[in-house]
């Protein structure tokens, strides 16, 4: 599919998962799983499957480009899109989009995190290559929802309604961020609602229209870069862009906003691993639930559903130690109970203010 493209967001600095995720380092680009790959290389991977090589561009900071350079060597440096400011996704979306439609009107595209986690990669494989058929024919804006399994807080949900298009893609009615508890139940309960797992799919040409409706100032900007893009101007271009661009999600921006958002149902084996409990559900457990991740020597008395990361040559004793998460990196140990993991970003803003920049 030559007019496919995939654009890979890699921007993030992925604080939950400090102090193995570091701003200098985050988490996109660290084998978190014990795999042999990082997160980046496995979902560059994935693409590969569908879209051509050349068809691939990386969206990230500035400061990671070497990573980006040193992990992915087969790419051109005018798929690398080098941000100077973090300022969520819509500008990411828009700078990407509208260099593709320069160099592609034809251009459907995929846009997808670099820190997911999929389990069954055919599956993965088969979805996106419908929703790009799909977007091919229609002027929609298409995501991926994911079949709920449990009443989770920790993921935004996407509701949909009867009207279909192409027999399995459902037209979109409401999106809701991060639910409570009692909320998401009644989501689950009602089976009209999905995960969001933040993988978008559209054609350059509604999904530009749709910049031009919901963010018209941010889509202008991006527009009078096309003189530029793929020149030695374009880096200068974009320094100035993005510090005009206001801080907005693609969520927010556009999809909660456009009328011709539809979802297709899927069931890939995703986690966005968001939180360390999260490579914890993944994790392989002994017989009281300890999860140890590419650590040789670590030894476990009277302990239970832990979640131990620390450097392979660090011998390790836990004793009496009941649902903690465990992690050593960088210099830095952190000793958390799994329940109070959601305060990790605070620790981080706290350790920064007292130690400085240095250890987060």
């Amino acid at each position: 599919m030559k007019d496919s493209y995939a654009v890979i967001m890699a921007g993030g600095i992925g604080s939950r998962f400090w102090p193995v995720s570091r701003s200098s380092y985050p988490k996109q680009f660290i084998d978190i799983l014990g795999t042999g790959k990082t997160l980046l290389q496995d979902t560059y991977d994935r693409f590969l499957q569908i879209v051509p090589k050349e068809n691939i561009y990386i969206v990230t900071n500035e400061s990671y480009v070497g990573l980006v350079n040193e992990q992915l060597p087969g790419l051109d440096q005018h798929q690398i899109l080098a941000e100077p400011v973090m300022r969520n996704t819509a500008p990411c979306v828009a700078y990407a989009c509208h260099k593709i439609n320069m160099n592609n009107p034809n251009a459907t595209i995929v846009v997808a995190p670099s820190d997911h986690l999929i389990l069954n990669t055919q599956e993965f494989i088969d979805n996106i290559t419908q929703s790009l058929k799909t977007a091919l024919m229609h002027d929609c804006l298409i995501t991926l929802g994911i079949k709920p399994s449990r009443p989770d807080t920790g993921y935004g949900y996407i509701q949909f309604t009867s009207k279909v298009l192409e027999n399995d893609f459902h037209k979109v009615k409401t999106f809701t961020e991060k639910p409570n508890l009692e909320l998401a139940r009644t989501f689950i309960q009602s089976g009209e609602f999905l995960w969001n797992a933040g993988i978008f799919v559209w054609s350059s040409k509604s999904i530009i229209k749709s910049f031009e409706t919901h963010l018209p100032e941010m889509n202008e900007l991006f527009k009078d870069g096309e003189s530029v893009y793929n020149s030695p101007k374009e880096q200068a271009f974009i320094q100035n862009a993005y510090y005009q661009c206001t801080n907005i999600s693609i969520d927010y921006g556009i999809m909660e906003k456009a009328e011709n958002v539809y979802v297709l149902s899927t069931d890939f084996g995703w986690s966005d691993l968001g939180t360390w409990s999260s490579i914890y559900q993944l994790a392989s457990k002994d017989d009281v639930g300890n999860a140890v991740i590419s650590a040789d020597k670590v030894v476990m008395n009277n302990s239970s559903n832990c979640l131990v990361k620390v450097p392979k040559d660090k011998l390790v004793i836990l004793n009496g130690l009941h649902d903690f998460i465990v992690i050593e990196s960088n210099n830095i140990l952190m000793v958390c109970p799994k329940e109070e993991e959601q305060n990790v970003k605070q620790i981080v803003a706290d350790v920064k203010n007292k130690f400085g920049a240095e250890y987060v």
